[in-house]
């Protein structure tokens, strides 16, 4: 094992396991089974539904029974992506685990702390004799794709009435409130013509970007790469005439884009025209981006693959022009809170399928009339251009609540553990609080935290040691003290 001299022995020991189980989105039924026979093993109450949602059920220990039940509240899937020289099958593989100094990561991948840890940290007090409340452990499916696990979760079985989620990535600071969004596709219809012998065949890579995740670092001004691409082909265009063969870029719509690749062909003749003009662009953006992306690199070398058909020039300029049309990024801030994100998109996925091109978009906003405008301008541009828009899955805001006595219980915890007061926020990413808090009804007193880490949805992707530790020391004290307040 490589974690197996860590602390908390217990966490770390069920952070490792899990980690050798592939539990991408939309791949989880192999670690919801693994949760169901950890559960029977040990004579707790389990249901598994048809999502792979997990529920498994604890009595209080002796002196807890008048406290109201607590549900511990984490998602079981994560974001699968991997560097492009990596060679890693998600489907089948669990990820490579590596200690880096004070943290845990992966090797060329995405880690899967995010959420894994809090399905560690969970499995971790399930087995054990720690004092608790009852507890009622919802670990969901499929959160990182639209929440679908939650959507779909049938709540009759839950009685909790205080509800812990340990989806957040700074410790030290508890989540209140969170962003609500949707996934917004375009679908841009291709035509193809012949490809002409003559002509040259090169590749353009945009490389080197950080990426993030799209609503937790959208406020960090990190390069796209699909935008960065459709840009560097727009200005080409204005150049040499040209065609594409293909584009793609990004993994997920969740996760801002670090790499996108586009094959085009051209008349040889304007062969130094492409040279000058991506040297030039690779300056530029170079640039640019020299404080949020400093390795950013623009590439292009001949393409060597077999090339059948090529998009006509139609489809060529619509292409181009949707994904430099799409927007990107922040669109509004908020007022009430200083320094939040309100609204944002991210372009995050181009892929082919068939006759068609796919633009995949990440749509949040606190504010519901705001997502429903941006949809509605996606919808517009998408008419202009003659292609389609359609919104695949919906995930409501999780309103603040002036009142609230996990809230509060929490920071007097907290306050008596470190000395420290914590920070009360708000998220612009998606929290299955919002989902919960609209099935539950305000009925539910809920809070969010988690330990420390950095580069979710991408690669680079960590999370701390000692972070890890402190946390679970704070969720072992939390819930052994709550019985105080009661």
């Amino acid at each position: 094992m490589v974690l197996e001299n860590l602390q908390p022995l217990s966490v770390m020991k069920y952070f490792e396991e899990i980690s050798n189980i592939p539990r991408g989105s939309k791949n989880e039924k192999r670690i919801s089974d693994y949760l169901v026979k950890f559960a029977e093993e040990r004579n707790l109450e389990v249901f598994q539904d048809d999502f792979f949602n997990v529920i498994i059920k604890k009595k209080s220990s002796p002196g807890y029974k008048h406290i109201p039940t607590v549900i511990l509240q984490g998602h079981i899937d994560m974001v699968c992506e991997k560097n492009q020289e990596t060679v890693h099958d998600f489907e089948n593989e669990g990820i490579k685990l590596k200690i880096d100094g004070d943290y845990i990561t992966a090797d060329g991948t995405t880690l899967g702390a995010d959420n894994g840890i809090a399905v560690a940290f969970c499995l971790a007090l399930l087995d054990s004799n720690i004092p608790h409340p009852s507890l009622e452990v919802v670990l969901t499916a499929d959160e990182e794709m639209g929440m679908t696990g939650a959507q779909n979760l049938d709540i009759s079985n839950l009685q909790g009435k205080i509800l812990l989620n340990l989806d957040t990535e700074e410790e030290g600071e508890f989540y209140v409130s969170c962003a609500g969004g949707s996934r917004g596709v375009f679908k841009i219809p291709l035509d193809y013509t012949s490809l002409n012998e003559n002509l040259e065949v090169f590749e353009i890579s945009v490389r080197g970007l950080e990426g993030g995740h799209s609503g937790a670092d959208i406020h960090k001004q990190k390069g796209n790469s699909n935008k960065i691409l459709a840009r560097v082909l727009n200005e080409l265009s204005k150049l040499i005439s040209f065609n594409l063969v293909k584009i793609s870029g990004g993994a997920k719509s969740n996760a801002i884009p670090r790499e996108a690749d586009a094959v085009i062909t051209f008349d040889k003749k304007n062969l130094s025209i492409l040279d000058e003009t991506i040297k030039r662009y690779d300056s530029i953006l170079k640039d640019e981006y020299r404080l949020s992306d400093p390795m950013l690199s623009l590439n292009f070398k001949k393409y060597n693959n077999e090339v059948q058909k090529i998009l006509d020039m139609n489809s060529t300029e619509k292409v181009i022009s949707s994904i430099l049309l799409h927007p990107n990024g922040i669109k509004t801030m908020s007022l009430d809170i200083p320094g939040l994100v309100e609204s944002s998109l991210n372009l995050g996925v181009i892929e082919s399928k068939g006759d068609f091109l796919f633009l995949k978009s990440a749509i949040r906003s606190s504010v519901e009339s705001i997502r429903q405008e941006l949809e509605s301008e996606l919808e517009l541009l998408a008419k202009s251009l003659s292609c389609k828009f359609f919104v695949d899955s919906f995930y409501p805001a999780w309103k603040y609540k002036p009142k609230s006595k996990i809230r509060d219980i929490c920071v007097s915890v907290y306050e008596d553990l470190t000395g420290k007061s914590p920070e009360i926020k708000a998220i612009h990413a998606g929290l299955e609080c919002g989902l919960f808090s609209e099935k539950l009804s305000d009925s539910v007193d809920m809070i969010s935290f988690g330990p420390n880490i950095y580069g979710a949805h991408t690669p680079e992707e960590r999370v701390e040691i000692n972070s890890i530790n402190n946390v679970w020391n704070y969720l072992v004290r939390l819930l052994n003290d709550i019985k105080n307040y009661y």
